[in-house]
């Protein structure tokens, strides 16, 4: 049985937004409160760095901020390759979650690499082949509609695939569906710390067509 973890808006909760894990069919609880981990120089700096990659947040198990499950450090960002830490309550190594950016890593799709500590590593890529041609083929359709849109409010622009499955050998421990934002954890050895976080990660990279939750000037 696979157990699922989405993050939303909080409904009501100064941090701003949760992660919901669901290990059954209808059934879903908050198991964690997400909020950015600001530098020195505040809104203005955490948004100044993350131009380049540089994520930060903190997951609470309570909204008013007084237990830490877990933080996302940034340890490397550059070239459109990012590496990031998470951390347990004590500062302990949960994991290691790495981005590649399309064109700048080791392929023409964005790249995630997921490491927990003790176990084996697995990688993902952005979309699959097929739909990435497909969406390229449209892609002159899509401006047009882009620019429809500008004119006169209307059309929907499609957005790039999504979807990534992570492989570790033969095993998928992890997939994240982009039509509901959620990451499902297949293997029982992966740390829902680590997968929660990366929940979290991936909305703050949802791009041009997309609302990253991190990016609030406020």
């Amino acid at each position: 049985m696979s157990s699922v973890l989405t993050m939303k808006p909080a409904a009501a909760s100064p941090v701003g937004h949760v992660v919901e894990f669901a290990d059954a069919p209808g059934e879903s609880r908050v198991v964690a409160h997400v909020e950015r981990e600001l530098p020195e120089g505040g809104i203005p700096a955490y948004l100044a760095a993350r131009k380049s990659g540089v994520r930060s947040f903190v997951l609470w198990a309570d909204g008013e901020r007084q237990t830490r499950l877990a933080t996302l450090v940034t340890a490397s960002a550059a070239d459109g390759v990012a590496t990031y830490r998470v951390l347990g309550a004590q500062g302990e190594l949960i994991g290691t979650l790495v981005r590649e950016k399309a064109l700048r890593g080791k392929g023409l799709r964005t790249r995630w690499t997921v490491a927990q500590t003790g176990c084996p590593e697995a990688v993902g890529f952005k979309g699959r082949i097929f739909w990435w041609y497909v969406w390229w083929l449209l892609f002159p359709v899509q401006v047009a509609i882009g620019v429809g849109s500008l004119l006169n409010g209307g059309g929907d622009v499609a957005r790039g695939p999504r979807r990534v499955i992570w492989r570790a050998g033969r095993e998928v421990p992890l997939e994240f569906f982009s039509d509901d934002d959620e990451v499902h954890v297949h293997a029982p050895w992966v740390d829902w710390r680590l997968a929660a976080a990366l929940s979290a990660l991936i909305r703050t990279f949802d791009g041009w067509l997309g609302t990253p939750w991190d990016d609030k000037r406020d």
